[in-house]
């Protein structure tokens, strides 16, 4: 990289505030559990979710906030069960799925303590927490 990772996330917040964007992280990988437990999310669904962000009709949907990594989870999405919109009730051991964010809010908050000196503290705040 050129810059440090934090100017790059100084950039994405103003050209996302200067032009009014919406952002969406989806899943494409992973549900139900952990490798070897859960299973890929199935593609008709990946694009029922895509589809329904084109053509803005999540905008206004309920969400839950994801108490570990911050970002608002949709609980209802045309075509999609509600078990691959919210990980959380797709894991059969809800303790392993609660161990599991808490380790992966883990390792991030880890990995970026090397570029912290660099950030703005707003950016920093955005960052996952370990605990709830």
């Amino acid at each position: 990289m050129v810059w440090h990772p934090g100017k790059y996330a100084e950039l994405l917040s103003e050209r996302i505030a200067k032009n009014n964007v919406n952002v969406w992280l989806v899943n494409t990988g992973w549900t139900g559990g952990k490798y070897g437990v859960g299973s890929r999310i199935k593609l008709y669904y990946s694009r029922a979710i895509i589809s329904t962000i084109a053509e803005g009709s999540l905008n206004d949907s309920k969400t839950s906030e994801n108490h570990y990594f911050g970002f608002e989870t949709v609980l209802d999405c045309a075509g999609v069960p509600s078990d691959v919109l919210d990980p959380s009730i797709s894991w059969p051991d809800h303790s392993e799925y609660e161990k599991t964010a808490a380790y992966l809010a883990g390792l991030f908050i880890e990995n970026f303590k090397q570029f912290e000196a660099g950030v703005a503290p707003e950016i920093l705040k955005a960052g996952p927490v370990q605990g709830h």
